[in-house]
This record gives structure tokens, sequence and C-alpha cells, in this order.
């Protein structure tokens, strides 16, 4: 009899618990564990669904496009041609016919639809950023990274340093995960084939 009484109590105590959780509201387990890892992976990409697209909203409020898509004439002047989305200085463009020893002497910036710069530094032409081999199609995540971090061409420490226009110093502030997304969304976008010319070094520098 006292055997009875006793489980009869340990049941009762066991329905009293769960009583109490139902009447505090408390969450079951799975169902808080599904909310925390979709609240995870919102904070994970900026807000965004998807690193790739965290990347192509960073790509976009960094004004990637200004140099780095050739422009086409509108009835509004030049606007960027998506259909050559970030594909750098069009290979087959004529360089600008300015007289750059008295460019540099004066320390005046001429620019070709802002893919091409022409200044004291010399000339330098906006890179290919695509997902093609021409572009960043064969670089790697860390190479992207070091390259904005310490402004050094395809993210090589034995590379030459980027040249203005390029802002890097300004990209070098943002956190590895932005780095990250902006990265993989550029390796997610149209390949397009454009072999930019190399950058001319100072008049000052050349016999």
């Amino acid at each position: 009899m006292k055997r009875k009484y006793t489980i009869a109590c340990i049941l009762l105590f066991a329905i009293g618990i769960g009583l109490s959780r139902c009447n505090t509201g408390e969450t079951p387990p799975s169902s808080k564990a599904g909310s925390d890892s979709a609240g995870l992976a919102s904070t994970a990409y900026g807000g965004y669904s998807s690193q790739v697209k965290w990347g192509a909203h960073l790509v976009t409020i960094a004004g990637c496009n200004d140099c780095h898509t050739p422009k086409k004439m509108s009835p509004q002047g030049p606007v960027p041609d998506m259909d050559l989305e970030l594909s750098g200085h069009p290979a087959a463009s004529k360089d600008l016919p300015v007289d750059r020893k008295e460019m540099a002497s004066k320390g005046l910036v001429v620019t070709g639809d802002l893919t091409e710069w022409v200044g004291p530094w010399g000339v330098s032409y906006t890179a290919n950023i695509t997902s093609d081999s021409t572009g960043i199609g064969s670089w790697k995540e860390d190479q992207f990274i070091y390259c904005l971090r310490h402004g050094k061409w395809m993210g090589l420490p034995q590379e030459r340093d980027l040249l203005p226009p390029m802002p890097w110093q300004g990209f070098a502030q943002m956190s590895d995960d932005e780095l990250k997304a902006v990265f993989a969304y550029l390796k997610s976008t149209k390949p397009i084939h454009n072999i930019v010319p190399a950058p001319k070094p100072p008049v000052v520098a050349m016999k």
C-alpha cells in the first residue's frame, strides 16, 4: 500500500511540473532551436538570406560599378553598361590622347568613362573582377582579402601596389565576413573575357 502511495505521489509531482511549464508559455526545445537557427542565419549574412545576396548589396553600396563597369551613352549621359558588368576597362579601347608630361607637372587627372585613369602616378585601368579566368576566376578567398587589406595586386605580397583611384584603404576596414560575402558574389557573376591592359608608370620614370 505504501509503495502504491509513493508511486502516486511521483506521478502527481511529474504532472504538476508539466502543467507549470505550460502555464509559463515555455517554448518546446525543438521549436526554439528552429527559431534560433533562422535568426543566426539572418545575422550571419547581414540580414540577407544568403552570403551571395549580402555580397551583391555590399558591391552596390560600395559603388564598384562606378569604375569597374564600362559605360554606354543614354539620354541622360553615360551610364554603366550592365551587359559588361564589372568587366573592367575594355581591352580594345584606345588610350586617352593627353599630354602626360603636362598633366604630371600640373598634378592633373583625366579619366575615360572612369575605367582609365591618367595622373601623376601613371596610367591605371580598372580591373576585370568578374568570375572569368581573365578576372578573379582563379583567385582564392584569402587572396582577395589580402588584396583589399594590404593593397596588393592579386593578393600576393610580392605583387605591385594597387593604384589610384582604387580606394582599398576604405575597403580594408570591412570585416572578414563582409569581404567574404563580396568575394562570394563576385565569384557568382557572369564570366566576361576581357584582358585589361597593364598599368603604365609615371612619365618621370619613363626613358
